[in-house]
């Protein structure tokens, strides 16, 4: 495909030297026009029709006369013989049958004067705005170069953001997960604590209950259970040390009461002795159900004989100082089963008796 060359600045006219002679009438003055000269912009396709036809471009038009004019004086100048001239055949019709170049594909916009001025307009715009979108011109960035840089460092911010919110985000599901566990571990002591509060409740409440039972059981017991005298002092303790007692140390309690106040059965039992016994003068062993031995001694007078069967309360003897005493009292010892000697203050007190 080729280009139109520009028409010639004037037309050539030939000298007598050139031709010798011519007929002056013979030749025509061609006259440049706007539409002849004015140079086509872009690549053209010509359409030809049949084998040989011409294009409808009327500068490719003109610029076929002035070679066919050239072309003929030429060769008259060469054949000596006069111009000839030359008839152009009617292109009306030619181009009157031919379609607007309008209206074919692709050679429309080529051939018309808009096409023509956004041409120019695209051939003026500079190659830096090559690449600015709308968007980007809207803001004012008409530069391709820093259009690029803007959206380079738009992408590196939204990449920035996003990693500064998952930071985020991973920080407040670490700070959730630390506060669920930290609530988890405060109501795990707080369930700890409210367990304890409640075991030493139930304890406390256990301890009541045992108390009340006890002293329920110790007011039973002090119903079957009496203080052996009555109207007494007590001055020596179970375990006092002294010289006075042949082991070293006391072994039983002392209630001083005047000479002939009266002994009681501590609990219902039988009598398993009552007699003189040494050092311990007049003496009364009293037999429990349960096997517990009492030792009534240094009593004045026995009121009951071995064998009997008493009763809670009954007389059974007086205060008296005989063996080896120093004033009138009442000596009580207490035997297990087995026969050793305990406190006699501390089993009375395990009946409910406070002497």
């Amino acid at each position: 495909m080729a280009s139109n060359r520009p028409a010639p600045q004037a037309v050539y006219v030939p000298n007598d030297d050139d031709f010798g002679s011519y007929d002056e009438g013979s030749f025509e003055e061609w006259n440049p026009t706007e539409e002849s000269v004015r140079p086509v912009r872009g690549r053209h396709r010509v359409h030809k029709k049949g084998g040989g036809g011409l294009a409808r471009s009327s500068t490719v038009l003109g610029v076929g006369v002035i070679a066919a004019v050239g072309a003929g004086g030429i060769a008259t100048a060469q054949d000596g013989k006069p111009p000839v001239s030359i008839s152009m055949p009617d292109l009306g019709a030619v181009t009157d049958s031919l379609p607007e170049a309008e209206s074919l594909p692709g050679v429309g916009s080529l051939m018309s004067d808009d096409a023509a001025a956004d041409t120019a307009v695209a051939a003026a715009a500079p190659l830096t705005a090559a690449g600015v979108s709308t968007a980007d011109a809207e803001q004012g960035t008409t530069h391709a170069g820093e259009a690029l840089r803007a959206r380079i460092m738009q992408q590196a911010e939204n990449q920035q953001n996003q990693a500064d919110t998952a930071v985020r985000t991973a920080a407040e599901d670490a700070a959730v997960k630390k506060a669920a566990e930290e609530a988890a571990a405060q109501q795990r002591a707080a369930e700890k604590r409210a367990d304890a509060k409640a075991a030493a409740k139930k304890k406390k409440e256990e301890e009541a209950r045992k108390a009340k039972a006890e002293a329920a059981r110790l007011a039973k017991l002090a119903k079957s259970y009496v203080i052996p005298t009555s109207s007494y002092t007590l001055t020596s303790h179970f375990g006092d040390a002294g010289s006075m007692w042949s082991s070293g140390h006391h072994t039983g309690l002392d209630f001083a009461a005047p000479t002939g106040t009266p002994l009681k059965a501590v609990h219902t039992g039988t009598v398993k002795e009552a007699g003189w016994a040494g050092a311990y003068g007049y003496r009364t062993v009293l037999e429990l159900e349960d096997g517990t031995e009492v030792w009534y001694c240094h009593q004045s007078s026995l009121n009951v004989s071995a064998g009997q069967k008493v009763s809670t309360g009954d007389v059974i003897g007086r205060v008296g100082a005989t063996g080896n005493v120093t004033g009138p009292h009442l000596h009580m010892e207490v035997h297990t089963p087995g026969g050793t000697g305990i406190d006699p203050l501390g089993w009375l007190q395990s009946k409910g008796l406070n002497p």
